[in-house]
Order: C-alpha cells, then sequence, then structure tokens
C-alpha cells in the first residue's frame, strides 16, 4: 500500500502590524502627559534639548559599539532635516504651547494632523483620495471637532498656548510630507538617532540662550517624565510612526492620530486628574469609524 506524500503547509506569518500600531498610539497619547508634567518642572527648550541630544546619543552609540552603521549621507543628511521639523520644531512649539494649555488639548490640535497629510499627500504623492478616505477624514474631524469645542467651553485654555500648538501641528504634517517625498533608505533606528541628535544640537543653544537652568525643579515626577520621553518617546514611538509611515503611507498612518484625544483625554485624566465628560467621550466613535474606513484596504478588482 502507498503512502501519500506528506504535503509541508507553510505556517501563517505572525502580523506584527496591528501591535505596532496599538503600541504607537499609547506611547504618543501619553506623551503629552508626560510633557505636561515635564514642563511644570523644567522649561520646555532645555527640556526637549536634553531629551533629544540623550536619545540621539543612546542610539548613534549603540549603533557604533554593534558596528552596525548603515546609512549614506545623503539619507543622514534627510533624517537631520527631518529632525528638525519632526522634533525641534513640532515639539519646540508644542511644549511651549503645554505651559499654557491641557495636555488633553494638546493632544486634540495636533490629531488633526491626517487632514492637512491626507490632503497634501493627494496633492504632491499621488496618493489617492477615495470619497471613501474622504467620508473617514470628515467624521474623523467631526468627533475631534466635537471634543475640543467641549473641551474649550471649559474655558481653561489660553489662546496663546494654542497657537503654539497650531504651529507645532504645522511642523509634523510638513515632517510627514517630508519623510515620504524625500523618501530616505537604510536603518530607520539609525536615522531616528540622527534625527534626535540633529534636534538636541538644533536646540540646545536656542535653550542656554532663551531658557532659565535655575527654573528647573528636580523632582521624581520630572525624571521619570523625563525617562518615558527620552526611551518612550523619542526612541520607541519615534521609530514605530516611521515605521508606520514606510508600510502604511502617510494618509493611513496619519490617521492613528485621530485615537490620540480619547487616549490623550483618558490618561490626562487618569495621572493629572484633568477635567473629563461623558461628553468627551462621544467623540471616540466617529473617530474609530473614520480610522476605519481611511485605513481598511480596497477591494480587489474582479
Amino acid at each position: 500500500m502507498s503512502l501519500a506524500p506528506s504535503i509541508s503547509v507553510p505556517r501563517s506569518r505572525f502580523n506584527a502590524l496591528p501591535l505596532y500600531i496599538g503600541l504607537f498610539c499609547l506611547l504618543w497619547s501619553y506623551a503629552f502627559v508626560a510633557g505636561k508634567i515635564g514642563v511644570t518642572h523644567c522649561p520646555p527648550l532645555i527640556l526637549l534639548a536634553a531629551r533629544f541630544s540623550l536619545a540621539g546619543i543612546l542610539i548613534l552609540g549603540a549603533t557604533m559599539m554593534r558596528g552596525d552603521w548603515s546609512l549614506s549621507w545623503r539619507d543622514a543628511a534627510i533624517f537631520a532635516v527631518l529632525g528638525i521639523a519632526n522634533n525641534a520644531l513640532y515639539l519646540g512649539l508644542g511644549y511651549t504651547g503645554l505651559q499654557s494649555v491641557s495636555a488633553g488639548l494638546g493632544g486634540l490640535i495636533v490629531s488633526a494632523n491626517p487632514v492637512f497629510t491626507a490632503a497634501l499627500a493627494a496633492l504632491l504623492l499621488g496618493e489617492g483620495m477615495t470619497w471613501r478616505k474622504a467620508g473617514g477624514l470628515l467624521l474623523g474631524i467631526i468627533g475631534v471637532t466635537a471634543i475640543v469645542w467641549h473641551r474649550l467651553s471649559v474655558g481653561t485654555d489660553s489662546l496663546h498656548g494654542i497657537v503654539f500648538t497650531l504651529a507645532s501641528l504645522a511642523s509634523i504634517v510638513a515632517g510627514t510630507i517630508l519623510f515620504k517625498l524625500l523618501a530616505p533608505q537604510g536603518s530607520l533606528w539609525i536615522g531616528n538617532g540622527v534625527q534626535n541628535l540633529a534636534a538636541g544640537i538644533v536646540l540646545t543653544p536656542v535653550a542656554l540662550t532663551f531658557a532659565d537652568v535655575h527654573a528647573i525643579d528636580v523632582t521624581p515626577s520630572l525624571i521619570g517624565a523625563f525617562a518615558f520621553l527620552v526611551l518612550g518617546g523619542s526612541i520607541l514611538a519615534y521609530w514605530l510612526w516611521f515605521h508606520l509611515l514606510k508600510v502604511c503611507g502617510a494618509t493611513a498612518a496619519s490617521a492613528y492620530h485621530f485615537l490620540m484625544p480619547p487616549l490623550g483625554i483618558l490618561f490626562a485624566f487618569l495621572v493629572l486628574g484633568e477635567h473629563v465628560e461623558a461628553r468627551d467621550l462621544l467623540g471616540i466613535i466617529p473617530v474609530a469609524l473614520g480610522i476605519y474606513l481611511v485605513t481598511r484596504p480596497a477591494k480587489p478588482a474582479s
């Protein structure tokens, strides 16, 4: 009796993308809370200059020790430019705004990133803008606007801080488009190190000129927030962000920023005790639906 030949069935490969997306959203949204803690104990420019410099030294130092440099001078220069937009300008302006706006509202404003990114990506990058994507972005806007409107009605946030946060939003949109437009090659890990170090080099003289070193209040809260911002924010979250940009595209990756308002408000309530009501959380429904519509893969043509 002959035996049928055994057929080896390859195991399906584990898809880590949902895990990366979830971790990125948690880290990025909590960074607003850690940033709010940080700027209450340290001038924002000094905090950021130290954060970026340390993160860059850690990443590039580990790379040098392994002898694993795989970045051309052209790509290193591109990542340095991205570091000025995505790190120095985005967070420098954002943290200045955080001195007079709540962590929840700061996250809300920056979460408008997908709208502007999607529009510019369609114009400059050739990323398709379908009716489904447009509808998803509109739902995201509705959800975020509902939360913002209610938060502003509380009256605890200053116009000065809101202007800085809006400028911060413009910086990350520009950085997102530049990343896709210039398309640097090589290791994202090393590129993130170059970005951080470039941002630290740019911000350090500005911080030492305009900020008061004596205003630093070294507390356990500041040390904990700083450690999270360096390790969880500048190193891990930014690596995840550029990885998502590469594999998902600018529009889809940016759509996940619509998750930041509810997560940021939740973290701000749990950690900082910022005021939150049930009405704040109603915006989650259109936000979640909007993300689904923007990021759902198109059906293959039959």
